[in-house]
């Protein structure tokens, strides 16, 4: 059951930093389960684990790294496609 929670609070951390760095609509589910895993592994691994914990998953570090994994990916996509 854990993993389960880990998936849905990291598709929903990867939908919230879509949303804030305007790259949401262009990621699908499972890209919005990745990016929110992988931030935050990112995120705490950078600024710890404060603040609320949800499915393993400190929330506000987790979110950081998020919004810092799709800004960085979302930057490079968009150079090779131009």
């Amino acid at each position: 059951m854990g993993f389960i929670w880990s998936l849905i609070v990291g598709g929903v951390i990867g939908a919230i930093a879509g949303a804030i760095t305007n790259k949401g609509s262009s990621m699908g589910l499972i890209l919005n389960v990745l990016a929110g895993l992988i931030g935050s592994s990112i995120g705490q691994a950078l600024f710890g684990t404060w603040g609320p914990v949800i499915g393993g998953m400190a929330i506000f570090p987790s979110l950081i790294g998020a919004v810092i994994l799709v800004a960085v990916v979302s930057f490079f996509v968009s150079k090779k496609a131009a």
